[in-house]
């Protein structure tokens, strides 16, 4: 098992691929929520143990928004990543993942993205290690 996947590794990526900020406490406490409520058919890893590389993307994406990895290698970021997510989840979730795919919708969520990745650090579970770059931070929008 790879730290923080919850499953075993996919060597052949025939899963899609969640790649979120392990060294924040609210974007780890939100993945143990995804997993419990939501169940996703997908691998789980820390950017921190992931080899971005091989999944097609950098770690300055990485450190500023959440990942979905198809098998194909395509990357989706921030709110299509959640959308993406909710997609492969079990129950009435991938209803809310169509939704959030089509404008309007998909403009709310990308500004609601932006807006609680921009103040994670002050959200439940939130500390000093979870806020963005600097960097990004001034051009959250």
């Amino acid at each position: 098992m790879s730290p923080g996947t919850g499953e075993r590794d996919d060597p052949g990526r025939t899963r899609p691929v969640l790649v979120y900020d392990g060294d924040c406490g609210f974007c780890t406490s939100s993945v143990r929520a995804v997993e419990r409520f939501l169940r996703p058919r997908c691998a789980r890893v820390p950017w921190q143990w992931a080899d971005l590389e091989a999944l097609g993307t950098t770690r300055e994406r990485a450190e500023h928004e959440v990942l979905w990895v198809t098998p194909a290698g395509t990357v989706h970021g921030g709110a299509q990543a959640v959308a993406k997510l909710l997609l492969r989840s079990r129950g009435g979730w991938p209803v809310l993942g169509a939704l959030l795919c089509l404008p309007p919708a998909s403009w709310a969520a990308h500004r609601m993205y932006r807006l609680v990745a921009g103040n994670r650090h002050r959200l439940p579970g939130g500390t000093a290690a979870c806020a963005l770059p600097a960097a990004d931070a001034r051009t959250v929008t």
